[in-house]
Parts: structure tokens; C-alpha cells; sequence
């Protein structure tokens, strides 16, 4: 199914998406869908909020009951299921642009992979954490990680998979290495428990990092398909995070990304997250990331980067300022768009324009998930990279 048929037909495009997604997961032994067991543990750490029945894992993997109580495996202070590797700075971080740590040569980024997500994106680049159980994993306290940080790391990123699925962890460490005069950023979809958003800013905000959200699509039919998620719980905890965005106007506090997948996040789609975020506060930066060919979605060709670009160009002139950093595989072309001094067209003529772009960049949904039973399973033993 192409995007402009998901959009028409929200009901069967979330019939064959579930399937999909569903098929996606049986290979790593997780739910379909987040358990909703009639007298289970609930879980409220993130959006997807788990009922889970005796003995049942939560959706990230990480959680299960016993005897009628919530039991983590994972994510807690005392255990993380990650991975760490110190990143020479400046990096391809989504935000190099626009952040402290870009002109930090000589230090480097302590980056920590959380080995567990909260959506099931099928186009994946980073789904061979999924391989990583907490069975077989030693796994990390918050105080262990710590102590990778030596005189020369000047920030820590938080990513994935996600750290909400892992957010006691993440902010337990967090905590241990702004107190070590670490700079303390996030990279999320932004789906966690909105009081641990607080406290995750509120890191942040003290130490001189920011949060990237990862807009994946303003469409939730679209958002459905493509992550097995709503995208409700992101768009709030992004406004939630923008409130603050005064009290430290730089380096920017909430940071942006989309990433174009072909057919599906066009110009159109894009033009719709702009606004969005334009709505909120135009200065918000907004990074566009280059597409390649992962997990379920193998079959897919690479964007059109400079078409998407000046396409979406119309839709961004609302912000004062709006920048798309492009990063491909091997390579980061950076295109600034900054506001061409035009009002936007009206919301019916942008809706009719959006309609042509999507007709005319529409992929088919083909294969889908036929990479699944082609993928090699991640070789443990490089859990721990240093």
C-alpha cells in the first residue's frame, strides 16, 4: 500500500499493517502488540502502557509479571541491556548543527544504545538491537556506565531503540554524569511517561544539552503503519518540551528530525510537520535525515534528497528560521531553508498540493517484511562495545 492509499483507506492499511508488524516481531520472540490482559501488571513507563498477564512479556521486551506484580528485566538503575562507544566529536549527530559539542574537537560524545524501543518501525537501521534479550545480556548498572566517561567526554546521547523503554536507567546515569560536569542530550520518539520527560529535560536544561524528537509522521494512520504505534504520546511530550524552550534559548533545548522514507514521508507529509512545529515555536530546529534501505523495508530506493528538499521548502516558510540537514549512509549534505518571506498557501490548496506530490512519490508497499527471514541474528558478544 502506497501512502496516498493508507490515507484513503485507514482501515485496510491497518489490517495489512498489523500483520506486517506482527510478522516483524515473531522473529525476536516479542508481542504483536502491547498486552492487555484483563487482571495483569500495568506498566505506565511509556505510551504503550502494558497490561501484562502471568508470565507475558510487555511490548520493548523488558517487562513481564509474576504472582500479579510488574517485574522489569531491564531498564531499571541497577540494569540496562545497551550498548557504549565513545564518538569523536564533532559527529553526525542529528543536532551537530545546532549544538555546543559540534565545535568540541579533540573530546568525544559518550553514546549509549538502548537494546530496546517502544515502536516497531519497519524501516529500521538499528533493529538488530531487537536480538538482544535480557536473558543473555549481562547488561549495565547506571554507575558502571558512568564510569566510561573520562576528562575527554564532553557529552552523553541517549538512543536507540529508545531510551523510554529504558528511562530509570537512562536518567539514574544521566544523573551520575552531569554531576560529573557531562553535557546530557536525547535522542527519542519521544513516547515515554511525561513525568520522566520532565526529569529528562530538566537534565537538559542544567547541563547545556538537548532533546531531538524524531517526528516520524504528523498523519497517525501513516505513523500507525509505519511504527506500529499512535503518535499522540510524541506530539504531546514534544509540545511539553517546548514550553520550556525560554528558559535556556541556547543551544536549543528541543531539536527536531523527520526521516524521508520514500513514498511515504513526502514533501507533503514533511510540509504538515512544519507547520506543527512552526505552530509551537518557529525557532524549534528541524534536521530532515536521508533514507537507506533497512529491515522490512530493504526494497525501498534512497530519497530524492534535493527534490524532497526544495519541495518542503513552501511548507517551512512559516518558521523564522528552519534548517534540513540531509545525512545519508557515508556522506551529510546540509541545505538551509530559511523563511522565503511568503505566506503559506491556504490549507485547502496545500492539502490539494500534498495530494499531487503524494500521487506522484508514492512507493508500493511491496515485500513487505520479506526481509525478515533473511536477517542474521546480532552477534552477542559485541554487547559491550568500548
Amino acid at each position: 500500500m502506497c501512502a496516498e492509499c493508507i490515507r484513503a483507506h485507514p482501515e485496510d492499511a491497518l489490517r495489512v499493517s498489523q500483520a506486517a508488524h506482527g510478522e516483524a516481531r515473531q522473529a525476536f520472540n516479542l508481542p504483536s502488540s502491547p498486552p492487555r490482559a484483563a487482571e495483569g501488571a500495568r506498566c505506565v513507563l511509556c505510551a504503550r502502557e502494558c497490561v501484562i498477564g502471568e508470565g507475558e512479556r510487555g511490548y520493548c521486551g523488558l517487562r513481564t509479571a509474576r504472582d500479579g506484580r510488574l517485574v522489569h528485566l531491564a531498564g531499571t538503575p541497577q540494569r540496562g541491556i545497551l550498548d557504549w562507544y565513545r564518538d569523536p566529536l564533532p559527529t553526525n549527530c542529528v543536532a551537530d548543527w545546532v549544538c555546543n559539542g559540534s565545535a568540541q574537537r579533540g573530546r568525544h560524545n559518550l553514546a549509549v544504545f538502548y537494546a530496546s524501543c517502544t515502536f516497531d518501525c519497519l524501516f529500521c537501521q538499528n533493529w538488530h538491537f531487537r536480538a538482544m534479550s535480557p536473558a543473555r545480556s549481562n547488561g549495565l548498572s547506571a554507575s558502571q556506565l558512568t564510569d566510561a566517561a573520562n576528562p575527554q567526554t564532553y557529552c552523553v546521547c541517549f538512543f536507540g531503540g529508545d531510551p523510554a523503554s529504558q528511562m530509570p536507567h537512562a536518567l539514574a546515569a544521566g544523573q551520575y554524569l552531569a554531576k560529573k560536569g557531562v553535557v546530557v542530550c536525547w535522542e527519542t520518539a519521544g513516547t515515554s511517561n511525561p513525568k520522566l520527560l520532565d526529569r529528562a529535560v530538566q537534565l537538559s536544561l542544567e547541563t547545556g544539552g538537548g532533546i531531538k524528537f524524531d517526528l516520524k509522521a504528523m498523519d497517525e494512520t501513516l505513523h500507525i503503519v509505519l511504527t506500529g504505534a499512535s503518535n499522540k504520546r510524541t506530539l504531546e511530550n514534544f509540545a511539553r518540551a517546548a514550553r520550556r524552550i525560554g528558559e535556556r534559548p541556547t543551544p536549543p533545548l528541543v531539536i527536531a528530525s523527520t526521516l524521508l522514507v520514500p513514498g511515504y514521508v513526502d514533501a507533503g507529509e514533511v510540509g504538515r510537520i512544519a507547520r506543527f512545529i512552526a505552530g509551537i515555536n518557529p525557532k524549534i530546529p528541524y534536521a530532515l535525515l536521508g533514507f537507506a534501505p533497512h529491515f522490512c523495508m530493504t526494497d525501498l530506493p534512497r530519497p530524492l534528497i534535493v527534490t524532497q528538499t526544495r519541495r518542503s521548502k513552501r511548507h517551512a516558510s512559516q518558521a523564522s528560521r528552519m534548517c534540513a540537514s540531509v545525512i545519508g549512509t557515508c556522506f551529510r549534505v546540509t541545505t538551509e531553508i530559511v523563511s522565503c518571506g511568503r505566506p503559506l498557501k491556504s490549507e485547502e490548496k496545500a492539502n490539494e498540493e500534498d495530494h499531487s506530490i503524494g500521487q506522484r512519490d508514492a512507493a508500493g508497499f511491496r515485500g513487505l517484511c520479506h526481509a525478515v527471514r533473511d536477517r542474521k541474528r546480532f552477534d552477542q558478544d559485541t554487547s559491550q562495545v568500548r
